[in-house]
């Protein structure tokens, strides 16, 4: 089975912040590859993998990236998929700050849709969600787990619940 979301990041030192990506991903068992693929450092790789994602059946990029977050908006203007960027808090980071303007502020034209900092769940779940707009048994599997969430919560209620209604 081809992988239907590719995620990709700057180096190896975004995995620990990424790899929330590929578990949600996983247990809504959707495919993924997952690369390393830097815009400032292997300028052509990132150009190829964006160019090419979609030919291997990609349906979604999710791309982190910390410091100044070249990554994701560059991908997103060489691929005609939707792109997730996830802004990194790098050791070298203006407290996230420099990774998320420079994800969010894209211009008119290049949209990345971008999650909060070290966001790769959301990124994950988000991806998720724009694949099952087109595939009822990932929008089942989304509902399930959004079901799940509610549940969670209910469950959390329940157990410290001291509020009697009115009748």
């Amino acid at each position: 089975m081809a992988a239907e979301v590719g995620i990709i990041m700057g180096s190896t030192s975004d995995m620990p912040v990424m790899q929330e990506a590929i578990d949600i991903l996983k247990e809504l068992n959707i495919e993924t590859e997952v690369n390393i693929v830097s815009a400032h450092r292997t300028p052509e790789l990132m150009f190829d993998y964006a160019k090419s994602a979609h030919k291997r059946g990609v349906k979604v990029i999710i791309a982190g990236a910390g410091g100044a977050a070249h990554l994701p908006g560059m991908t997103a203007s060489l691929t005609p998929l939707p792109v997730i960027g996830v802004p990194v808090k790098s050791r070298n980071s203006i407290d996230g700050w420099d990774s998320i303007l420079s994800i969010l502020q894209m211009p008119g034209g290049i949209p990345v849709a971008t999650v909060a900092l070290d966001g790769a769940k959301n990124a994950g779940i988000l991806a998720a969600k724009i694949i099952g707009s087109s595939n009822p048994e990932v929008l089942a599997r989304m509902e399930a787990y959004m079901d799940g969430l509610k549940q969670k919560v209910l469950s959390n209620a329940a157990d410290i619940n001291t509020f009697e209604a009115e009748s």
